[in-house]
């Protein structure tokens, strides 16, 4: 999709007239259903009258132009691509990142600067990487790119047509050279500089072929890519697969080969609970699929758990790994296969005030996946719901694939990998907690798994941190029994947690943009080793594991033990979203700890605020008492 494309001629003229932006405008309307901001509409006014001289100025007249191309699988646009070939004939493309920046400051970030955007001074790329990233985009996943030798040569700059630099300008910090000198940034006196490096790349004129060629080309990551990402994968040890996890592995590779020869939409689903090894098994399907150049995409409800996989893949992988609510725009059958991890955190609809407005839509997002995938893979366990927006239960899913008259597919994992391949253990908290009988009310402790309870939580937290010494990987979590405050103005965190006088600060907010050095976004909490330094919630370590898990179990579960029953406490709770629905808050709470007790390999040590828990929990642990 693109909101505007024609020769540069049409450009500059309609430019001239003042009439780019309202043409704009109406397709951005036409696509999105609403309007514009008024800074997006003054940006387009500014900066295509800047561009648009240039253009003049350079002589070009002859070539091909899009303006806000937007990159399949992502809100993202690109400013502006303009097409011609060069002197020897070559065919050439160039993006053109602009900006209205007049200034900006050095950032903590290594590829980072600090400027106002929307009245706020936020930490953001800096151009030249910006671009720079948006080419490297398009030659891994645009056929027109692809082809060595052959395909339409890319380009990038930037043009800050407001800048104006003072000296030692973090701008041009030595950090940046390699990109400035790759992907050039463009400043308000470098409109020589910036004529001649266009006209060396399209002098040539003949734009408009190969605008039409770029236009009609397909997106699919290229096979150098996909083979990339299967060799990583399979380097890492942490994903090899075992017994009934490679049967189910085999099993899916075989539907996904039939779906794909045979043409028949097909959904997968496979469900086990905490350990089972679903999240290993979609890793391998990843790398199996992609290096059989399937274009395989890896989806999550989880910004830390898909921003942790793209820091391990590195940052060409953002394509292929997406969020749930990437699809409301594909096409059908426009992907090969999906594979949806953590599916129980499917939310109903994408109208969340937190996802663009031209990114939410009326049609479930699983079906939203569902169509876009010749097959998708949903992995499950229903009790790892814990918010009232959550619906991805396996029957849900099932109900919907039937519904778009797919071939349904279910499996059922059952050995446990996590817990030292304790299934007693995790059989033990589910019936503990009342969330299912199982055949182990009592916890004997004879597995090898090391379970402690704490008399505070100061010795939690020395126990923690002397594995993570040892060299574990270890992290402290607690139940949502305290506010979660926005950082200061320097970027630390408050100590929001607080239990007597132990104070410690929960990990980071979500798009915290400006944090304190030494302090991970909360993305990164459970990869990064400053993690230790804070205390994780569940909607941050849902989805992960660690070697150790130190738990702090609130007050918004508490045991009764004259009614010998779990109790709910919303009162207890700074859960927001839990809480909208009472009826079924003691049951959420319950899998919240269910989620943060389960997610250690071979350890979990636990401090509880309430001694009556605390009692029961001991009453259920052989020579406790």
């Amino acid at each position: 999709m693109r909101l505007y494309s024609g020769s540069v001629e049409q450009f500059i003229s309609a430019t001239m007239r003042n009439q780019i932006s309202d043409e704009l405008k109406q397709n951005f309307f036409d696509f999105y259903q609403r309007n514009p901001s008024r800074g997006e509409l003054g940006s387009w006014q500014n900066s295509l009258r800047a561009i648009s001289q240039v253009f003049q100025y350079s002589g070009l007249h002859d070539n091909g132009i899009m303006l806000e191309y937007q990159l399949p699988g992502s809100s993202r646009r690109l400013d502006c691509i303009v097409c011609g070939r060069d002197g020897n004939f070559k065919e050439n493309a160039v993006i053109i990142e602009l900006k209205q920046w007049q200034k900006c400051e050095n950032s903590h970030g290594e590829r980072e600067v600090v400027t106002w955007l929307n009245g706020y001074l936020r930490d953001v790329l800096h151009p030249s990487v910006q671009v720079g990233n948006y080419k490297q985009y398009l030659q891994d996943y645009h056929s027109a790119f692809m082809v060595p030798g052959s395909g339409i040569n890319l380009n990038a700059c930037a043009y800050l047509h407001n800048y104006s630099p003072e000296q030692y300008d973090p701008l041009f910090s030595e950090k940046f050279s390699m990109y400035l000198q790759n992907y050039p940034a463009f400043v308000e006196r470098d409109v020589d500089r910036l004529c001649e490096f266009l006209r060396n790349k399209l002098s040539g004129g003949d734009g408009n072929d190969i605008l039409i060629k770029i236009e009609e080309s397909k997106f699919r990551p290229s096979k150098k890519l996909m083979d990339h990402l299967a060799g990583v994968i399979r380097g890492k040890p942490e994903y090899v697969l075992l017994d009934e996890q490679q049967v189910v592995y085999d099993m899916v590779i075989s539907s996904v080969r039939a779906a794909m020869n045979e043409g028949k939409k097909t959904v997968i689903i496979v469900e086990g609970g905490p350990g089972t090894g679903k999240s290993v098994i979609a890793m391998n399907l990843m790398a199996g699929l992609s290096s059989e150049h399937h274009n395989t995409h890896y989806a999550t409800g989880s910004r830390a758990f898909t921003a942790t996989l793209r820091e391990i893949l590195g940052e060409r992988s953002s394509f292929q790994v997406r969020f749930f609510n990437s699809y409301s725009h594909a096409q059908e059958n426009e992907v090969d296969v999906i594979i949806a991890d953590e599916a129980h955190r499917l939310w109903h609809l994408n109208q969340s005030r937190f996802i663009r407005k031209e990114d939410r839509s009326d049609i479930p997002i699983v079906m939203q996946i569902i169509r876009a995938a010749r097959t998708s893979v949903f992995f499950v366990d229903d009790l790892q719901i814990i918010r009232p927006n959550e619906v991805g239960s396996a029957g849900y899913i099932e109900e919907n694939a039937v519904r778009s008259g797919a071939i349904v597919i279910r499996y059922k994992l059952q050995a446990q990998f996590r817990c030292q391949g304790s299934e007693t253990f995790v059989n033990w908290i589910d019936n503990t907690l009342g969330i299912s009988k199982t055949e182990n009310p009592v916890w004997a402790g004879s597995e090898n798994f090391d379970f402690r309870i704490f008399s505070s939580p100061f010795e939690l937290e020395e126990a923690i941190r002397n594995k993570a010494l040892a060299g574990k990987k270890a992290r402290l979590t607690a139940g949502f029994c305290w506010n979660w405050s926005d950082p200061n103005d320097d970027g630390t965190l408050n100590e929001d947690v607080e239990i007597g006088s132990f104070k410690r600060p929960w990990n980071a907010k979500p798009g915290t943009k400006r944090l304190a050095r030494g302090i991970p976004p909360a993305t990164l909490w459970s990869y990064d080793p400053n993690g230790l330094n804070q205390i994780g919630c569940v909607y941050t370590a849902q989805g992960f594991e660690f070697d150790y898990v130190g738990v702090i179990f609130g007050t918004d579960l508490i045991r009764n033990m004259d009614t010998q029953a779990w109790e709910g406490h919303p009162e207890n709770s700074r859960d927001t979203t839990a809480k909208r629905s009472r009826d079924r808050f003691t049951d959420f709470v319950k899998n919240t700890y269910r989620v943060l007790l389960s997610r250690g390999m071979e350890g979990c040590y636990v401090y509880f605020m309430n001694k009556d828990t605390e009692r029961f929990f001991k009453s259920r642990i052989e020579g406790s008492f």
